[in-house]
């Protein structure tokens, strides 16, 4: 008898101390970050759409595994999704889809470390689904080849996303200065491991949104385009937050000259677009006349398809509302205003539209 009360007291004492051991963590994680712990009840991965496709010949198991053979699957062109899903979530989830170059890190985490918007959110009870599109990241097994380049590119990169122009920094610009910043900034890019085109990735999202349920799309740059279309085809994407889309879905014979969204649509297609709230955000630095900067006229080109898209949209009953930064008070954004040194004040102007469209129940 006396063992075993010693045996329970032992169990007791223990997890008291693992207890402590865990408050202690949290307490301190506090002090460093400034936030409280993070409350997930479930997480996991899962890959969704894709296809499979399969070889001319017969397989034989019996000979060794680095001879080419014949007869064979592969499993590829799928999404890969990270999820996060907090207590009492709230009733529509956000599914983040990134744009070129770049992989799901794009909400995961800011260049100077600091949380990303899946956590800001994840905090505010929604539950997040951050995407590897085909072809990128965890999502790297394609069905058609593609030659990835180590051609050097980081000050391309720096240019064309409005950070300054290399080597110098726009002035007032919301993005760290210090080497280990732009760094880890620079170690965030990703390859296209395949050539994988738009309907690809559109397929890939609808079966994401499949799983994830009613939810509300976040895109950024490329993955603007596609996200258009994934909700012209899947009903479960209740609402649009566009960070810088490069191009835009417009019905058949109304697609204005240097639009990157190729070709227009069905009206019957696009009208699905004015059933949904959608906000769009530009950051700093993009100029009201052509300038000698190719990157910037690009950027200029970009806004001013936006308006037209949301004046079509909105000609037809929808809800786009077109958001540039700088004309609300909010400076020196670059082509990553989700994740600039101001990231907190961007998702607090979205948070108040989520609000006022009903979007946060």
């Amino acid at each position: 008898m006396g063992n075993t009360v010693d045996m329970r007291n032992k169990k007791v004492l223990g997890f008291t101390f693992l207890l402590v051991l865990t408050l202690v963590a949290a307490v301190r994680a506090q002090k460093i970050t400034g936030h409280k712990p993070l409350l997930i009840q479930q997480q996991g991965t899962f890959s969704a759409g894709g296809t499979v496709v399969k070889s001319d010949g017969v397989f034989d198991p019996l000979k060794p595994w680095n001879v080419t053979q014949g007869g064979q699957t592969r499993h590829a062109d799928h999404a890969d999704v990270f999820y996060q899903i907090p207590p009492k979530a709230k009733k529509l989830s956000m599914v983040f889809l990134h744009g070129y170059g770049q992989s799901r890190r794009s909400w995961q985490t800011t260049a100077d470390g600091r949380e990303g918007f899946a956590n800001i959110f994840l905090r505010n009870g929604y539950s997040v689904y951050l995407v590897d599109q085909p072809g990128r990241g965890h999502a790297g097994q394609t069905t058609k080849p593609g030659q990835i380049s180590a051609i050097p590119d980081d000050q391309t990169w720096f240019t064309q996303f409005r950070i300054g122009l290399y080597p110098k920094f726009n002035d007032g610009v919301q993005f760290p200065k210090d080497s280990a910043s732009l760094d880890h900034f620079f170690r965030m890019m990703t390859p296209s491991t395949g050539s994988v085109n738009e309907a690809v990735v559109v397929n890939a999202m609808s079966a994401v949104m499949n799983k994830s349920g009613d939810g509300i799309l976040f895109t950024h740059s490329a993955g603007g385009s596609p996200g258009w279309k994934t909700a012209t085809k899947n009903a479960h994407v209740r609402a649009i937050v566009a960070y810088e889309p490069g191009g835009f879905t417009f019905p058949e014979g109304q697609v204005p000259e240097g639009n990157r969204g190729g070709k227009g649509i069905p009206m019957e297609e696009f009208m699905k677009l004015t059933k949904i709230p959608i906000v769009v955000y530009f950051g700093d630095f993009i100029p009201s006349e052509q300038t000698e900067a190719a990157s910037l006229n690009f950027w200029r080109s970009v806004l001013t398809t936006a308006r037209q898209w949301a004046e079509v949209v909105n000609s037809h009953g929808g809800d786009v509302r077109i958001v540039h930064l700088p004309e609300i008070g909010i400076k020196g954004n670059t082509h990553f205003p989700m994740s600039d040194l101001n990231s907190d004040q961007v998702a607090g102007v979205l948070i108040k539209w989520l609000k006022e469209k009903g979007l946060d129940k």
